[in-house]
């Protein structure tokens, strides 16, 4: 069957052009094909009927997710190949081995996929859709998932209910594609995890701080360490293995904490060196004294989903930073992150050095952090990059 073909206005090629694999409502020209369908593939041509490229068709300002320039259909094989070359990358960047079987092996645009995220933990891949055309090809993923030679997946969790946009009317079910619970421990860095893919954010974990949680765990050494918005206590297992003196693992859900305590007693069940407080994070910071830590971990839920809560954020972020800032001890480092792709790199950092100049301390920054190579970001997407971070040394 024939794909139904997307005409642009005049002009409104040169973004894809250009290699970018979204195409936005205001470009398209009118009428749009009859009967046309959200999640269907489609062909997209400029104003004089050149051929752009084939995505999946969605309502909303990104109208047009391009799957392949140049190309006027999608091939049977399409997504078996782009996952044996995302995970062709894993294996070049040595994550998946025996001490390390958590990892993200397609990170949307990142490896052209766009709106579809797999995240790995050991027999068991997690698929999130981000656009109506992922979901209703879910089951060719899954599919695609189990044919990969030596990845080693026996179960395919399909999560995405709060993913799709609501508008489109899915009604997504969270739901084994392939297979069954087997184990819910995974094993990053020779630290295992209990991940909740069931009912957790996200995937069930943030693999993205990774190489930050390594990067911690070397500067973790005899310091008093505190994890703010701990979650599931990833940063707080990688001090307690970088022999830190104490960790304290503050989070404002008891769920969450309850958590990070199975993650630390499945790594460390004999420690005393670690206390969990469920209690609101600004408050806490609020109320502990002066000098106490000497190693601090920001890592908040994203305070800007969108644009328009920009301004609320960056005070957000400056007014966090602050506290931390007038707290910590002399010497003391902190690690501060944002995870809102709506904050850029130099917003993020103009509300930390804000947060410096207020705070009246001498501040120096040791490390410009972001997300890990298996979050890969597509040149020609550079809204992929989200993670933002520094490490910096408080006078």
């Amino acid at each position: 069957m024939s794909l139904k073909d997307i005409r642009l206005k005049r002009g409104k090629e040169e973004s894809l052009d250009r290699f970018h694999p979204w195409v936005f409502s205001g470009a398209l020209a009118e009428p749009l094909p009859s009967g046309l369908e959200e999640g269907e593939t489609v062909t997209v041509h400029t104003h004089d009927g050149r051929l752009v490229g084939t995505g999946h068709f969605q309502i909303g300002s990104i109208a047009v997710r391009i799957l392949e320039f140049g190309a006027g259909e999608i091939a049977p094989d399409f997504y078996l190949e782009r996952l044996k070359d995302a995970l062709a990358l894993r294996k070049a960047l040595g994550l998946a081995r025996e001490d390390n079987n958590a990892y993200r092996l397609v990170h949307g645009e990142g490896d052209f996929l766009p709106g579809l995220v797999i995240d790995i933990y050991g027999p068991t891949a997690v698929v999130q859709a981000h656009s109506p055309g992922m979901h209703f090809a879910r089951h060719d993923v899954a599919r695609a998932i189990t044919e990969l030679p030596d990845l080693g997946v026996r179960n395919v969790y399909y999560k995405s209910e709060t993913t799709l946009p609501y508008k489109a009317h899915l009604d997504p079910q969270n739901t084994y594609l392939v297979g069954d619970f087997e184990t819910s421990v995974a094993t990053e860095n020779s630290l295992q995890f209990n991940i909740d893919w069931l009912r957790g954010q996200k995937t069930g974990f943030f693999l993205d701080q990774r190489d930050n949680r390594e990067l911690l765990r070397r500067y973790s050494h005899g310091r008093r360490v505190l994890n703010m918005f701990c979650y599931t206590g990833g940063f707080s297992v990688y001090a307690l293995k970088g022999e830190a003196a104490s960790v304290h693992s503050v989070d404002s859900s008891e769920k969450a904490i309850t958590l990070t305590d199975a993650n630390v007693k499945l790594n460390f069940p004999d420690t005393d060196r670690h206390r969990s407080y469920a209690e609101d994070a600004f408050k806490f910071l609020d109320n502990m004294e002066k000098g106490a830590y000497d190693l601090i971990i920001l890592d908040p839920p994203a305070f800007a989903k969108h644009r328009s809560a920009l301004r609320n954020a960056l005070r957000g972020y400056q007014k966090l930073n602050v506290k931390a800032f007038e707290k910590i001890a002399p010497g003391g480092i902190v690690f501060t992150f944002s995870c809102s792709q709506a904050v850029s790199r130099e917003q993020f950092r103009l509300a930390v050095f804000s947060a410096a100049a207020q705070s009246r301390r001498r501040i120096r920054i040791l490390h410009q952090l972001t997300q890990p190579a298996d979050h890969p970001v597509n040149i020609y997407h550079p809204e992929g990059e989200y993670l933002k971070g520094l490490v910096l040394y408080v006078e």
